[in-house]
């Protein structure tokens, strides 16, 4: 029996279940009425930091419902991943980023998607190969040009994988909220072959963040080369300079969808603008700690060129591809090293040192 609110969320002795078709159902049933009992509370949550079992009453009270209402909101909530228990306190429910709730929710889904993509792809291979169908002109994919939703994509990643045989080369571009390139290529990585040559290009900042810096060090000791640069323009991955997956994000905050792309010119091209920009960028060492000097100076001079152009810190943070966070701590850096007391005096600074360097240029 459920003693106080609190009860409703996993614990280490009660492990998390995924009642699907439950909450698909009752989800549905909730499009009518109480509906909005479920934003109410979760928004209320939102706000205040957490639903607790003292403030049942109040929550109630302030939002127009019954505390029975507000109860049943918060299960379902709970049930939807929106909600948990607060670590901390262990008493409350606080609230879950809708993005990270929907990944923990649906990843028994995806999981389910991907097992049926390999198992349809390898029962058409077989119909062909009995058939003597044309399976080897159109690859070992099958038809399918597009793919919509990181399930998808990642089996995709990983059949296309299977199939790689000498070289692999990957855009990985930074942190988009509408795509999760580590996430998408982790299946494409697992599946390349030892002896496949891989080099992967990144942005700089993925050596400040400590989980990017670990993944890249755990594919640099399997063999992989990877080198950094200022941002990478586009998600992407070439295999054998035969077939690329392109990846983009979705539009009106609809899934990610990955292009395959055979076409022998675009292909090239593709393969001419990863080499510029490989030639160009620079390597990463396992043993090191963080940005290299050069490295940094040359985020730094391209913060300086944002800041003298009068750009937000918000606006400078989308150019570089990095966190708002990230580019701050850059810029305090940058201030610091200029010796300005405000970012106007800062700006001027920079204007002055970069039109001299272009004139000795």
């Amino acid at each position: 029996m459920l003693t106080g609110i609190s009860d409703l969320a996993p614990t280490p002795d009660r492990p998390p279940e995924y009642p699907l078709p439950a909450v698909h159902d009752r989800h549905h049933a909730a499009d009518g009425h109480d509906s909005g009992d479920l934003v109410a509370v979760y928004q209320y949550a939102t706000r205040r930091g957490a639903v607790t079992p003292g403030s049942i009453e109040l929550v109630a009270l302030e939002l127009g419902l019954s505390a029975g209402e507000v109860f049943s909101a918060a299960a379902r909530l709970v049930e939807l991943r929106l909600l948990r228990t607060d670590e901390v306190g262990g008493t409350g429910l606080v609230p879950v980023d809708p993005h990270s709730a929907a990944t923990l929710l649906t990843s028994p889904i995806e999981r389910a998607i991907l097992q049926q993509r390999e198992l349809a792809d390898r029962l058409r291979a077989r119909i062909d190969s009995i058939a003597g169908g044309p399976s080897g002109a159109d690859g070992p994919l099958g038809v399918m040009d597009t793919v919509e939703g990181e399930a998808e994509i990642r089996g995709l990643l990983r059949l296309a994988a299977v199939d790689c045989r000498t070289e692999a080369i990957v855009l990985r571009p930074g942190h988009d909220e509408r795509i999760a390139p580590d996430d998408l290529f982790d299946a494409c990585y697992d599946a390349l072959g030892s002896d496949t040559d891989v080099r992967v290009l990144s942005p700089h900042r993925d050596r400040a963040d400590f989980a990017s810096r670990a993944r890249a060090k755990k594919l640099a000791e399997r063999g992989a080369a990877i080198r950094t640069i200022r941002s990478v323009p586009q998600t992407a991955v070439v295999f054998d300079r035969a077939l690329a997956v392109v990846v983009t994000a979705g539009e009106n905050g609809g899934p990610p969808t990955a292009r395959q792309v055979r076409d022998e010119t675009m292909i090239r091209c593709m393969v001419d603008m990863f080499d510029l920009l490989w030639d160009g960028a620079a390597p990463f060492a396992l043993d090191e700690a963080g940005y290299a000097e050069d490295i940094n100076d040359d985020l730094q001079r391209s913060i300086a060129r944002l800041m003298a152009q009068g750009l937000t810190d918000e606006v400078v943070a989308r150019r570089l591809d990095m966190s708002v966070r990230t580019c701050r701590r850059h810029i305090a850096a940058l201030l610091r090293s200029l010796g300005s007391v405000s970012r106007f005096q800062a700006g001027v600074q920079i204007a002055h040192r970069l039109s001299a360097e272009e004139a000795a240029a």
